[in-house]
């Protein structure tokens, strides 16, 4: 050993899961108290980057066709899958198979007919209008 980074690893160990330290502060990573100093903002940019990553890839494997959607609606999915999670969105057999078939119209109504819409709102008519038209909001 011989740099204090390896010195600090060695002492904090790596949990890549939130646990409570010996002071009983959620920490996370090599002894990050997250409960104290939370994380910086592009912290929480690049943790994002990642996450939608992986959603994009996890669609990708689960939903193949959906690579042929124009960027409005790719960007409809990945959001939604981001939301809930695949698990949850797999749950949106109709909406999926209206989206796969193009019928966008069907979809958006079937997106704003749901538990998730009731839950998030404003987030779900926007998201339906933009699988509707296939156009960003403005």
């Amino acid at each position: 050993m011989n740099n204090t980074i390896d010195l600090i690893k060695l002492h904090e160990g790596l949990k890549l899961k939130p646990y409570r330290c010996t002071a009983g502060k959620v920490t996370i990573g090599y002894g990050r108290n997250i409960e104290d100093n939370g994380i910086t903002a592009a912290e929480a940019e690049y943790l994002l980057l990642a996450d939608i990553q992986n959603v994009r890839r996890e669609l990708i494997d689960r939903l193949p066709w959906a690579t042929g959607l124009d960027v409005v609606r790719w960007s409809v999915l990945v959001d939604m899958c981001f939301n809930l999670g695949w698990p949850r969105l797999s749950g949106f057999k109709k909406t999926l198979a209206y989206i796969k078939s193009g019928e966008y119209n069907e979809a958006a109504m079937e997106m704003l007919d749901s538990v998730w819409a009731n839950q998030v709102g404003k987030r779900a008519i926007r998201l339906a209008e933009m699988m509707r038209t296939g156009e960003w909001p403005e």
